[in-house]
C-alpha cells in the first residue's frame, strides 16, 4: 500500500517485483478455423447420435427377439405344469390298480385282475392320454423331470397286472407300442425311454414280495415260490444292465431295495419249505398273519 501511494503521488505507474508479476501462463491461441471446425463437427456427431443412436436403431429388432423367447419360456413352463399335474393323476390312479391286484385270493383271482385290467385301461385312457397330448411332437426328453414319476407307477401296475395274469414281464415295445393308438399319426409320439421303464421295474419288485408274502398266508406257496424265481432273474439280469448305464444314480438305490425284498422273498419261502408244517396251520388259524416268522417283519414298509 506504501509502494502505490508513493507511485501515485509521482505519476508513475507501480513496478511490481518479478515474483509478483509472473501469472499463469496463458494456452497459445488456436490457429485461426481448426478449433471452431472440430467443435462444430463434434457437437454435429453428438446430436446426430443423440437423436438416432446405434443402439435406438436395433432396439425393435432385439425386443422382438426377446418376446419371442419370453413367449416359449411361458409356454413351456405352462405346459410342464399341466404335465406334473397329469403325472399326479396317473400316480394315484395306478397306485389304485397296485392295491386292487393284492386283493388276490384264491377264490376271486380272475374277478380281481379283470377289474384291475379294466382300471388299468381307464388309466391309460383317462390320463396317460393326457401326457401324450401334450408331449407328442416336443422334444419331451426336456420335461422328463415333470412326468417320470408317473411313467414309473404306470410300467409298475402295467408290469404287476401281466405278472399276475401270465407270468411274464411286459417289455417296454409293448408299452410303447400301445401308446401308439393315443398319439396323432402325424406328429412324432410320445415314447417312454428305457430309463424310467427300468425305474418302474424296479419298484415291481416291491409289490411282487408284498404278494409273494400274502400268497404264502393263503397257503399258495408255490406261486410265492414263483414269484421268487421271476425277481431273482429280474435283479439278476438288472446287476449287468445298471453299471453301463450313464444315468444310474437313482438307479443304483432302487437296486439296493430291489436287493432287499429278493431276501424277504427268499427267507418267506425257505421258512415255509423247511418247516411248512408248523407255519401253515398258524397262518390258516388267524385272521392277521404275523410275517415275523418269514423274516419280513418290516412288511407295511
Amino acid at each position: 500500500m506504501v509502494l502505490l501511494r508513493v507511485c501515485h503521488r509521482f505519476g508513475r505507474p507501480p513496478r511490481f517485483p518479478s515474483f509478483l508479476s509472473m501469472a499463469a501462463p496463458q494456452q497459445p491461441a488456436p490457429l485461426s478455423g481448426s478449433a471452431p471446425k472440430r467443435f462444430r463437427a463434434m457437437a454435429t456427431d453428438v446430436a446426430a447420435a443423440a437423436v438416432d443412436p446405434p443402439a435406438a436403431r436395433g432396439c425393435p429388432a432385439m425386443k422382438a427377439e426377446f418376446a419371442k423367447h419370453a413367449e416359449y419360456l411361458n409356454a413351456l413352463n405352462d405346459k410342464r405344469e399341466r404335465l406334473v399335474k397329469a403325472s399326479r393323476d396317473v400316480t394315484m390312479n395306478s397306485k389304485k390298480v397296485i392295491f386292487q391286484v393284492h386283493r388276490i385270493t384264491k377264490v376271486n383271482r380272475d374277478e380281481v385282475l379283470s377289474k384291475a385290467e379294466n382300471d388299468l385301461a381307464a388309466v391309460v385312457n383317462q390320463y396317460i392320454a393326457k401326457l401324450v397330448k401334450e408331449l407328442q411332437g416336443t422334444d419331451f426328453w426336456k420335461l422328463r423331470r415333470a412326468y417320470t414319476f408317473g411313467v414309473q407307477e404306470y410300467v409298475e401296475a402295467a408290469t404287476l397286472c401281466r405278472f399276475c395274469k401270465t407270468g411274464t414281464l411286459l417289455s417296454l415295445a409293448e408299452i410303447n407300442d400301445s401308446l401308439l393308438a393315443l398319439s396323432d399319426k402325424s406328429v412324432e409320439p410320445l415314447q417312454l425311454n428305457v430309463l424310467d421303464y427300468l425305474l418302474g421295474v424296479a419298484d415291481l419288485s416291491g409289490e411282487l414280495m408284498r404278494l409273494a408274502i400274502g400268497r404264502i398266508s393263503d397257503g399258495e406257496v408255490e406261486y410265492a415260490k414263483t414269484i421268487c424265481a421271476f425277481v431273482r432273474d429280474i435283479y439278476r439280469e438288472l446287476t449287468l444292465v445298471v453299471p453301463l448305464m450313464d444315468d444310474n444314480n437313482e438307479m443304483k438305490k432302487k437296486m439296493e431295495v430291489m436287493l432287499q425284498s429278493v431276501v424277504k422273498i427268499e427267507n418267506a419261502c425257505f421258512s415255509v419249505h423247511v418247516r411248512g408244517s408248523e407255519y401253515i396251520p398258524l397262518l390258516g388259524s388267524s385272521g392277521d398273519p404275523d410275517y415275523s416268522f418269514f423274516g419280513a417283519s418290516d412288511f407295511d414298509q
